[in-house]
């Protein structure tokens, strides 16, 4: 690894390529509208782990939980969890994404509760403060999981839930050559897990700096799921949905998104 990329501080940079996203009106900062917080307000959580709806039985109901919205700036999950009836936490390192939450909130009268910080990193709560942390899509912008998961266990009262998503480990494993593409082609240069400090060349990974792009790992099964029960949870559910708007070949052919409801244990189960 150059010395260049071993200087580079992961979440600082990530920070503030989010801040710039935000300000340029990614996809994942755009502040749901007032339809969608009237209908939350019916009770319907609307929130999302991935593209489609919450499978059935993973959060039906919000009212009075306590909930922390873990790496989920931007002014979506937040609001539509509060409006749904929940005491909601937002926990972003983006300044940026948190001030979108912070304009829903003021503009429909909503509670939110704002930090800043790192998802690895959740001391300024209390132990079991929550019941339940909604976790979507992130953890590819830290180096490893093992902390999230245990700091998630941490908070969460037992019995409470993780609800958490995160791509496909197998997303990450094709080139991404723009000539493969138009040729239909699928060619495998990558290994899990991924990371763009050490698969990518200087000249591609100072061309995504260039670009402001946050710099992304993809972490293996072993992290994701296993992971999980590493750290003490119980996975009830598991849950895959297709990127509609594939942006690589390989997401045209499986599942790009996974997603867990994982339990903290109200007992921990003794061995047979």
């Amino acid at each position: 690894m150059p010395d260049a990329v071993q200087q580079i501080d992961v979440f600082h940079y990530n920070q503030a390529a989010w801040d710039q996203q935000a300000r340029a009106d990614c996809e994942w900062s755009r502040p749901v509208d007032a339809a969608a917080i009237a209908e939350a307000r019916q009770g319907r959580v609307l929130a999302r782990l991935t593209p489609d709806p919450l499978p059935a039985g993973w959060l039906d109901d919000a009212r009075d939980l306590d909930i922390l919205c873990l790496a989920s700036g931007g002014g979506q999950q937040g609001p539509l969890l509060a409006a749904a009836g929940a005491r909601v936490t937002v926990l972003d390192a983006s300044a940026e994404q948190l001030a979108r939450d912070r304009e829903v909130a003021e503009r429909e009268g909503l509670a939110l509760r704002l930090e800043q910080g790192d998802m690895r990193d959740l001391s300024r709560f209390a132990d079991a403060s929550f019941d339940c942390v909604f976790h979507p899509i992130s953890n590819l912008y830290v180096t490893e999981v093992a902390p999230v998961w245990r700091e998630c266990h941490r908070v969460l009262r037992p019995g409470g839930g993780l609800l958490a998503s995160f791509y496909n480990p197998a997303v990450f494993v094709a080139d991404r050559d723009p000539a493969l593409l138009e040729q239909g082609l699928i060619r495998p240069r990558f290994v899990t897990p991924y990371s763009d400090l050490e698969h990518l060349s200087e000249a591609e990974l100072e061309a995504k700096r260039t670009r402001g792009e946050a710099l992304v790992f993809g972490h293996g099964l072993g992290e994701l799921l296993g992971g999980q029960t590493a750290a003490g949870f119980l996975i009830a559910g598991f849950h895959e949905a297709w990127q509609p708007r594939p942006r690589f070949l390989i997401e045209r052919y499986l599942p790009a998104f996974m997603a867990t409801w994982a339990i903290r244990p109200v007992c921990i189960p003794s061995a047979a």
